[in-house]
């Protein structure tokens, strides 16, 4: 089964629609491998909808787990074992169209690979702006939720050992377009009502602009102007995808360098939208986190790169 950008159609056959059992909720909420979340606003984050629906979670037929209805955004974190550690971390951006998270083969699986090989990784749950009856909107209130994490992984870099001039992003699909638009657009502290007698809490006085930005498969915005500075991105996608992403992307590439800034760019054949990390993925996609990895290596993200 595949996803097709822009609209992420799900066939019916593929989807189990009903409610998870509490049981397999809580699963889903520690990451389905006890790694245990942490909420990154201080009570309800600026904008949340007064009446908030309860988070969901579904099954697919082949076990994966869906979320909808977020609306207190956190992160699952994945440390490396510190004999491993190179002090870089990556928060992980599930896609699902702004309407859902598909967050296994985008998110916690990613999250594992990326700590069994060195890197701390942050799977972020995130508000849902085109979700039916949402009031959030992608680039205020999801974008806020990226910066948010960003910010809030660098204000715990000690207790979480790593280098908080090393934390980036990797986005896919629509959490591309989201970790491409906070590798693009400034972001603006927000008084929390926590300590604000000095304008906003701790955490908002940390940075918000990714070291690096991981895009896959990513949607990018119609309007897409490049700052003078742009951290170094990681642009991959299939040949297979949608032809305006895989016209898009290639695009893209060319006006961050043009722009100044630095950038790789893979397309890999016979690769449909959505692929993510999988067992089942051939050798030619199951390829991309290697891909990837040696990207950080070679931008000097690593230790001892």
């Amino acid at each position: 089964m595949q996803r097709r950008w822009p609209h992420l159609l799900l066939t019916a056959s593929v989807l189990a629609w009903a409610r998870i059992t509490t049981a397999g909720a809580a699963a889903a909420e520690s990451g389905a491998v006890g790694n245990a979340s942490v909420s990154i606003w201080p009570g309800d984050p600026p904008g949340t909808a007064a009446a908030a629906a309860p988070e969901q979670v579904r099954l697919t037929e082949l076990g994966e787990h869906i979320i909808t209805s977020v609306h207190h955004p956190s992160l699952t974190p994945y440390l490396p074992d510190p004999a491993l550690a190179t002090g870089a971390a990556v928060i992980v951006i599930p896609g699902g169209g702004h309407s859902e998270l598909w967050m296994d083969h985008e998110g916690y699986w990613v999250g594992q690979w990326l700590s069994a090989h060195g890197i701390a990784a942050f799977v972020l749950k995130y508000r849902l702006a085109r979700q039916r009856g949402s009031t959030y909107t992608v680039e205020g209130d999801e974008l806020a939720d990226v910066q948010r994490a960003i910010r809030f992984v660098r204000n715990r870099a000690t207790a979480w050992h790593i280098d908080a001039g090393r934390v980036g992003v990797l986005g896919f699909s629509a959490g591309g377009e989201l970790a491409l638009l906070a590798g693009t657009r400034p972001a603006r502290a927000l008084n929390t009502g926590s300590d604000s007698a000095k304008g906003g809490d701790e955490v908002e006085r940390q940075s918000a602009s990714p070291a690096f930005v991981g895009l896959m498969y990513p949607g990018i915005p119609e309007s897409m102007p490049l700052p003078k500075r742009l951290p170094p991105m990681f642009l991959l996608c299939g040949a297979q995808d949608s032809p305006a992403l895989v016209a898009r992307l290639p695009q893209l590439y060319r006006d961050i360098v043009a722009a100044g800034g630095a950038a790789e760019l893979h397309i890999l054949a016979n690769a449909n939208h959505g692929f993510g990390l999988r067992d089942a993925n051939p050798p030619a996609v199951a390829i991309w986190p290697t891909l990837f990895y040696n990207w950080l290596a070679a931008s000097g993200f690593l230790k001892g790169s």
